[in-house]
């Protein structure tokens, strides 16, 4: 469906008045300035576009819906200042009063919230020191991480930053949806999901239990807390921790969360996010979580052990940030209003003071013989038969294999069936594969 454009472009003519309306007065331009009399308020005409519905939701002001179309011109009409300015200097000249600054590589002017001051109180100091609220923390711009002004080099005033919108917001307003992040420098994380079904993953009925608590509290969070008031005794989020073995479902369970209760899930391996360098392991989890709020979605850490292993005392300055980056972490986990799941091989690699945090910690341990006979009567695909020599239960009964195995040995297995134009799975194939898996740990069958 093409997105519609009809609120952007009356917004841009809305906004082209305001600014006409401004220069006018301080160039002495009388038709510009009279429109003022003739100027009717923002008026859009799809009530469900993403921008109505934005201005809608947060019941946007007259001045802050004109800040926001300012901050998401230079990505729609990026010649839009430049044309304004031109009608009132056609020789060129400075404007320094206007504000605005270039790109390294955008060629029109992006404002800045000088521009901002100047479009919405001209030379009116009182009204000037009003409007520069909107960029304070306590805004909801900034609480909602919506808009900001960037920051600038030390001396310079905090008003000549460019007015930056979210990228979220520029998808969402343009493309009419917002655009999964990718891993990157700036976000240490990545989208996952699956096509499989709770069915296809085999747990023990204790684990399977928790983790439909889990379920349970991601799709009734809003009214436990907001309908039935208890945000003001409960914290906003969940802390989940799952431990076990590699290969036992603890992202497949993750990937599951997140499919069933339709939130997207991002996996951030810890191992990666945390720098050598003092201070850039907060850089890096600050853009994460800044990135994350509001968004409902699963955040799940890989190797959690990386930052919450057992302490030891504090050495050296290292040791120091080291504990800092811990807190910070821990802080930031605890004011995210979404599901936080930290996935670690062993509970004992946890520190202790970390585990009383935790609203569930949930063990995924290796599959019973049981267990581990489903997983393999599960993992074939229904195109292939397999030799009579091969007896499932003697085998789920023999060897001690996680999902994780078992997929490998069954991806191996269908390949070589493949490799000899065959749809029967063969005993030696079957073996051969087990063997793998066991040599990969240093183990013999």
């Amino acid at each position: 469906m093409e997105q519609d454009t009809r609120n952007i472009a009356d917004g841009l003519n809305f906004l082209k008045e305001i600014i006409q309306i401004q220069l006018g007065q301080n160039f002495n331009k009388k038709k510009w300035f009279q429109k003022k009399s003739e100027l009717q308020g923002l008026r859009l005409k799809n009530d469900q576009d993403p921008l109505a519905n934005l201005i809608s939701f947060y019941q946007l002001s007259t001045e802050e819906s004109i800040v926001l179309l300012m901050a998401l011109v230079p990505h729609v009409v990026p010649h839009f200042f430049d044309a304004l300015i031109a009608e009132v200097l056609p020789k060129g000249g400075e404007f320094p009063e206007f504000g605005g600054v270039k790109g390294t590589n955008h060629r029109g002017m992006i404002p800045t919230g000088e521009t901002v001051l100047f479009i919405l109180a001209g030379n009116d100091l009182e009204k000037r020191f009003k409007i520069q609220q909107l960029f304070s923390s306590e805004h909801l711009f900034a609480k909602n991480k919506i808009l900001y002004l960037e920051e600038v080099k030390l001396g310079e005033p905090f008003l000549s930053g460019k007015l930056i919108l979210d990228q979220d917001y520029i998808d969402l307003f343009t493309q009419g949806f917002i655009s999964v992040p990718k891993l990157s420098s700036t976000f240490p994380a990545q989208y996952i999901s699956t096509d499989q079904e709770w069915e296809d993953l085999v747990l023990n009925s204790a684990t399977l239990n928790e983790i439909l608590e889990i379920e349970n509290w991601l799709k009734h969070k809003n009214v436990l807390l907001y309908e039935w008031g208890m945000q003001k005794s409960i914290k906003p989020g969940y802390n989940a921790l799952f431990y076990g073995p590699p290969g036992t479902g603890k992202t497949m369970t993750a990937k599951l969360l997140g499919k069933y209760t339709q939130k997207p899930v991002f996996r951030i391996d810890l191992s990666r996010v945390v720098s050598k360098f003092i201070g850039e392991t907060e850089k890096n989890l600050a853009n994460l979580f800044d990135k994350a709020q509001n968004k409902d979605w699963i955040l799940f850490f890989d190797e959690a052990d990386a930052v919450f292993g057992k302490r030891t005392g504090v050495r050296d300055a290292h040791d120091k940030y080291a504990n800092q980056e811990v807190s910070y972490l821990l802080q930031r986990i605890e004011d995210y209003q979404g599901l936080t799941i930290l996935a670690s091989n062993f509970k004992k690699n946890i520190d202790d003071a970390f585990l009383r945090r935790f609203n569930s910690i949930i063990y995924f341990p290796v599959p019973s013989k049981e267990d581990r006979l489903g997983m393999w009567h599960k993992a074939f695909p229904k195109q292939v038969e397999l030799s009579p020599e091969i007896d499932l239960e003697k085998i789920a009964q023999k060897y001690e294999l996680t999902g994780a195995h078992i997929m490998n040995i069954v991806h191996y297995s269908c390949l070589q069936a493949l490799s000899k134009e065959s749809k029967v799975i063969q005993y030696g194939d079957l073996m051969a594969g087990i063997k793998k898996e066991f040599m990969k740990e240093g183990k013999s069958i």
